[in-house]
């Protein structure tokens, strides 16, 4: 096959485990194709770059394979390279601590807990 929709694609190649949770990420405008959003059967080619919002990480992935069905986890990972930025840990001093069961932030808690997140 020399394309497919882009909904379907996202979940052959195991980036999304159901073919709605794609489908609804392209509807709610998280899916580009080449820099434009696009609805859930737009045409996918090889060498397209697609990005999308997965959880709160960008992937940014270029299309290399277009599968004939579904592909286990290893192989699919083969269908496609990623060019996702890297992931940005927070490290643990930056954290702003609670006591248990101190309740809820008050307004004035919650402004000291972003001045230490600047």
């Amino acid at each position: 096959m020399d394309r497919h929709r882009i909904d379907q694609w996202l979940k052959l190649v195991c980036l999304f485990k159901h073919r709605t949770e794609a489908t609804e990420a392209c509807r709610g405008g998280h899916v580009k194709l080449n820099g434009q959003r696009v609805k859930p059967a737009a045409v996918v080619r090889e060498g397209d770059l697609i990005e999308f919002l997965q959880g709160d990480r960008l992937r940014r992935v270029v299309v290399s394979v277009l599968p004939g069905k579904q592909a286990s986890k290893d192989s699919a990972k083969t269908m496609y390279l990623d060019e996702s930025p890297p992931v940005v840990k927070v490290p643990v001093e930056m954290t702003v601590f609670r006591e248990r069961g101190a309740g809820r932030p008050t307004k004035r808690d919650r402004r000291e807990m972003e001045k230490w997140r600047r």
